[in-house]
């Protein structure tokens, strides 16, 4: 998919994977709807980043665990400029407990997060397909995790959330074809200040430096690695569509390895 002049828009894009993925679909010539839901210096920063490549931007407050504001945001990309091309379905929460404290999650909280995670990727698309429909074209990537698929991550409903959201991906990308293209990408462990905050300076820093010791790689992921992979689904994998695609640097490779020890 050439997206040169085209839309997306990508959630939670005040900071993280969301703000380089929208850098960069700029840094391509591509328009794009900017979302936050608390974060609004954050928004604009990204606002400022994107149009300094020419293109426009739109800056919309929304919370993508309230279906209005899914709709809100697939309007303001029409709105603006008739289309629809692409859709990152970005936007996540968590809280962070240990899974053997079974008592440190409530139901309100797996309500939350799933409300937020899995739940909130099914309005956003829902709000976007009218327009890739009638545009005969959609990209539309989900950002999981690594805890989908290992029942790892922060927290068991938060590993419970992507799962799902991975699940979804399959049952989407085989009802909306053959216009659109759903797939998921699947981060590890990603350098930055939200999960430093989540675990801690301390269990971060060891947490990064055993990663990049045993991973086949010797990497961890960054929020522009991610988003460099979030592209590749929008813009060079028109035959592929309910692929999930792991980003850990092989770590879970070592993982089984050490396993079978």
């Amino acid at each position: 998919m050439d997206i040169q002049d085209g839309v997306a828009i990508v959630t939670g894009s005040s900071s993280g994977v969301g703000a380089a993925c929208a850098r960069q679909l700029a840094e391509k010539g591509c328009h794009v709807v900017i979302n936050f839901a608390h974060n609004e210096a954050g928004a604009r920063e990204t606002q400022a980043a994107c149009e300094a490549f020419g293109v426009e931007t739109a800056v919309v407050q929304a919370d993508v665990a309230d279906d209005e504001g899914c709709r809100a945001l697939a309007r303001a990309a029409v709105d603006k400029w008739g289309r629809i091309d692409a859709l990152v379905n970005n936007a996540g929460t968590t809280k962070f407990n240990a899974h053997d404290d079974l008592e440190g999650l409530t139901r309100e909280d797996f309500l939350q997060i799933y409300a937020v995670n899995t739940v909130g990727a099914y309005q956003a698309t829902r709000a976007v397909v009218p327009a890739m429909r009638t545009g005969g074209r959609g990209s539309i990537v989900n950002v999981s995790s690594t805890a989908g698929v290992t029942g790892g991550g922060s927290s068991v409903a938060y590993a419970a959330s992507k799962g799902a959201l991975i699940t979804m991906t399959l049952s989407l990308a085989r009802a909306l074809g053959p216009e659109i293209r759903v797939n998921t990408v699947c981060p590890g462990f990603i350098q930055g200040r939200w999960l430093e905050s989540g675990m801690g300076a301390e269990r971060y820093a060891a947490a990064k430096a055993s990663l990049e010791a045993s991973a086949p790689l010797r990497l961890t992921a960054t929020p522009d690695t991610v988003a460099e992979t979030i592209l590749y689904f929008i813009e060079g994998a028109d035959l592929v569509t309910g692929e999930t695609l792991i980003l850990d640097g092989g770590a879970r490779l070592s993982q089984i390895q050490l396993a079978r020890r």
